[in-house]
């Protein structure tokens, strides 16, 4: 068995999966040079949207299977933050905004109707994971939000500089969301590094995160090739 990891260690290795993060995938980058067509962006968001939508359920899974009552506290925010607090409100709502402002209907995005088969199996996939492994494996798969506050800045000020019809409110996901996941990913990679106690813990840890970045990488796969269909 191998030495138990530094908590200088463990965290360097997390960190070291950065490069798999879908902010190097190729779509993203003609998306930040301005690139995409209509079309594109359309098919993006409202792939993009299923993500979305599935992630309280993710975090429901997680809290489910959690028996540390304050972390079970601190994730219920994620929960209130996507779904909002009453409806009309919260990170799905603000997305929902985007699909409009790319010309989407909101109709149209909530039948799901141009969610590609591959973005629905990542997404699916990644609900089960946080349903079936330990809780702690399931924290460790969303530190990819370590790596989210950057990509997110570049991709308002892109977005802005490269798509007309697109205004800085339609973007209000992105805008609302870049300083909630620099504080998230601070407190769960914390999480993370206190409660893998074992070097089997933390391997495993490690390799969440790179299923995550396996599920993010093939959601772009899938809507880029659902893209190019039409």
């Amino acid at each position: 068995m191998s030495p138990l990891l530094s908590p200088e260690e463990f965290d360097a290795a997390l960190r070291g999966l950065a490069p798999r993060y879908w902010g190097t995938h190729p779509f993203h980058h003609r998306m930040h040079a301005g690139e995409l067509t209509e079309h594109e962006l359309k098919t993006w968001a409202a792939n993009r949207w299923y993500y979305q939508c599935m992630l309280p359920q993710k975090d429901a899974a997680i809290i489910s299977n959690c028996p540390v009552p304050e972390i079970r506290r601190q994730w219920l925010d994620r929960i209130v933050y996507h779904d909002g607090s009453e409806a009309g409100e919260g990170g799905i709502e603000r997305w929902l905004r985007l699909c409009t402002a790319v010309g989407l209907s909101r109709e149209e995005v909530l039948d799901q109707r141009h969610v590609a088969p591959g973005v629905r199996f990542a997404v699916d996939a990644y609900v089960t994971f946080a349903r079936t492994k330990p809780w702690v494996e399931a924290i460790a798969s969303g530190l990819t939000e370590m790596f989210a506050g950057h990509l997110m800045q570049r991709r308002v000020a892109d977005m802005l500089a490269n798509y007309a019809w697109i205004a800085r409110e339609d973007l209000a996901y992105f805008t609302n969301r870049i300083d909630a996941v620099s504080g998230e990913g601070k407190a769960t990679l914390d999480i993370v590094i206190q409660h893998c106690v074992t070097r089997e813990q933390q391997d495993k840890a490690i390799a969440a995160l790179s299923f995550k970045c396996d599920v993010l990488w093939s959601m772009l796969d899938a809507i880029a090739g659902a893209a190019a269909k039409e």
